[in-house]
């Protein structure tokens, strides 16, 4: 319990659940809470997986909750590093990663939070989104040229686009948290100088030139912008229901541990557990172990058949000899 307690008190200071007053520029990238191991950190993190396999397991049997995980970055920030080594312990049939990339031609044919809705987790399940609908209030609004792709009638493309959307958002997680989806979004707050730093390791390691797209160095120049939308996305859509957790992502080590600490707290607060076996159904259970073991018959026989042990103590006995008869003429039997 202790180490449960531990990882609430990590989390409390990075989790906004009122955005009114959030400033993005009091949150320190670099911030580890005073941990300077990397070992000790990988310890907890360990034990906070082996939780987190646990509390699923019990969240697939109960069947009732289910668990969204939303993370949004700038490039480089640690987002799939972060889904591999927290996730590393669940069962895969009960967790679902998704991407979202740019939007297909099918995908702008619909509403904007089509395509993540289709990919919602059912009963028992953990989703989790790599970048969301949250891109519609990010990279579209820094990039307002994307809007006009989407085909919306102009007069519903006015100054109050993004308010809207962000209504419609925060209608939307409301929605979700009522019919049972725990709604967690991270925020991976990564500084632009530890950004500039990966994007040179990756050209740097030839294993690591695929990463790399001069996209995402074109977007650097956009970092102010970028950083104003991430401030107005959380203030707009922090709430008890669906918090977000504003993540120091400059030490990929802490940003994993606070990840993991933020999801075994709020599957703790489920109260998860085992549906519990009615007396009917242990009858059931009951009668298959029966028909397992060989049937009633075979059960009884198995009942009144000696155990080997008693049979080995019982004193072996001599067989009687047959009484002698006596002759016809009344001599004495031949010995």
């Amino acid at each position: 319990m202790a180490g449960n307690d531990w990882g609430r008190r990590l989390v409390k200071s990075f989790r906004v659940e009122d955005g009114r007053r959030f400033r993005l520029g009091d949150y320190d990238p670099g911030d580890t809470c005073g941990l300077k191991s990397k070992e000790h950190a990988e310890k907890r993190l360990q034990r906070d997986v082996a939780r987190l396999a646990e509390l699923q397991d019990k969240l697939y049997a109960q069947d009732r909750w289910a668990l969204l995980l939303v993370f949004q970055a700038m490039d480089a920030a640690g987002k799939d590093g972060v889904i591999k080594h927290v996730m590393s312990g669940l069962n895969p049939q009960g967790c679902q990663v998704y991407s979202f990339k740019a939007p297909s031609a099918e995908e702008l044919d619909h509403d904007f939070l089509w395509r993540t809705a289709r990919c919602l987790p059912e009963r028992g399940r953990i989703g989790i989104f790599n970048r969301s609908y949250y891109e519609e209030v990010l990279v579209v609004r820094v990039h307002p040229e994307i809007l006009a792709k989407q085909k919306l009638p102009t007069r519903l493309v006015g100054k109050r686009i993004w308010k809207e959307r962000f209504s419609d958002i925060t209608a939307h997680e409301r929605y979700l948290a009522r019919n049972g989806v725990v709604v967690l979004k991270f925020f991976l707050n990564v500084s632009k100088g530890e950004q500039k730093r990966r994007f040179l390791e990756r050209l740097d390691r030839p294993e690591k030139n695929w990463k790399f797209s001069a996209a995402d160095a074109q977007e650097r120049q956009h970092w102010k912008q970028y950083m104003a939308a991430y401030q107005d996305a959380i203030r707009e859509t922090a709430a008890e229901h669906a918090p977000w957790f504003v993540v120091p992502a400059d030490k990929k080590w802490f940003a994993r541990l606070v990840v993991a600490a933020a999801v075994a707290d709020a599957m703790e607060r489920l109260d998860l557990a085992y549906p519990e076996v009615t007396a009917e159904q242990k009858k059931e259970l009951a009668a298959v172990r029966v028909q397992l073991e060989g049937g009633p018959h075979r059960a009884r026989r198995k009942a009144r058949r000696p155990h080997r042990a008693q049979v080995a103590r019982r004193p072996l006995r001599r067989p009687e000899a047959p009484a002698a008869e006596p002759l016809p003429d009344g001599g004495e039997p031949t010995p």
